[in-house]
């Protein structure tokens, strides 16, 4: 059944992408992170129902895949079986830290195997102590033996580089490394730092603004919001300048919002910045 959102999607409007943070808390605390995550802050979450709640209601309304971002998801021991749920209404990414994907939590992965479901796994750069530096003591050796772990089971893998100052040898490095480990160049995305979240206080990334942004719907347990990038966190309060709609449920008020936002601005191709 055609609908204004899969309209919107087919001619390109709106991306297809629903994000949703599934919490902001987290066993990092990253030097750029969009939420100030670390493991004592509010976690924020939303429950695995409510997950496929906004689910069900993306695939009616024309939606074509699903984000799952945090904080780092994973914090949650039915994570797995959450992404398997949803990857049988619509196709799912979910971006995790990697640190975690070792012993039991490790086995816990095995419904994803065959599922469709890809990992998108931080690994900033190709020289563990630059990596390990803004994100975590030993982060560099924890995450480059999870990722041939998930590989070998049959799992998706993506890797994600968040860079201020990109260094193209420092990047081929690093595009060797994921290479060895058994991840394509395809599934390799370089995104900049943002000026937001903990990167305030670091004095690190770049300014965005919706004219930078793809309008992905993101929901969160504050409120749909105009990207992933929109619901940060700078000294414990959550960023309202990109939030649309308090309401989240039903996804049709946002979803509708959204698109008369996106019909709104002028056209062009002057968006920035992605997340995959």
């Amino acid at each position: 059944m055609s609908t204004a959102v899969s309209e919107a999607v087919a001619a390109g409007v709106l991306p297809g992408r629903v994000w949703m943070y599934s919490n902001y808390h987290c066993n990092l605390a990253c030097s750029y992170c969009l939420t100030e995550s670390a493991p004592g802050v509010a976690k924020r979450q939303l429950t695995a129902e409510a997950m496929l709640h906004v689910a069900d209601q993306a695939a009616e309304l024309g939606f074509t895949s699903l984000g799952v971002t945090g904080g780092e998801p994973f914090l949650a021991p039915t994570m797995a079986d959450t992404l398997v749920r949803l990857a049988e209404r619509l196709p799912v990414v979910a971006l995790s830290n990697g640190t975690l994907f070792a012993g039991s939590r490790l086995s816990a992965l095995a419904p994803l195997a065959g599922a469709d479901v890809a990992l998108q796994i931080s690994l900033d750069s190709a020289d563990p102590d630059v990596n390990d530096a803004a994100r975590a003591p030993d982060n560099f050796a924890k995450v480059v033996e999870a990722i041939p772990r998930l590989v070998k089971r049959g799992i998706e893998v993506r890797i994600a580089t968040t860079v201020e100052d990109p260094d193209a040898d420092d990047l081929a490095r690093l595009c060797e490394l994921h290479r060895r480990l058994g991840v394509s160049d395809d599934h390799h995305v370089v995104r900049p730092v943002v000026h937001r979240g903990r990167a305030i206080d670091t004095d690190m990334g770049v300014t965005a603004t919706s004219a930078d942004l793809p309008a992905e719907l993101t929901i969160t347990a504050d409120g749909a919001f105009w990207s992933p990038f929109g619901p940060t966190v700078h000294d414990r309060v959550v960023d309202t300048d990109l939030l649309i709609t308090r309401t989240t449920d039903p996804l049709r008020v946002p979803a509708a919002a959204l698109l008369a936002l996106v019909e709104d601005h002028p056209p062009g191709e002057d968006q920035t910045l992605n997340i995959r």
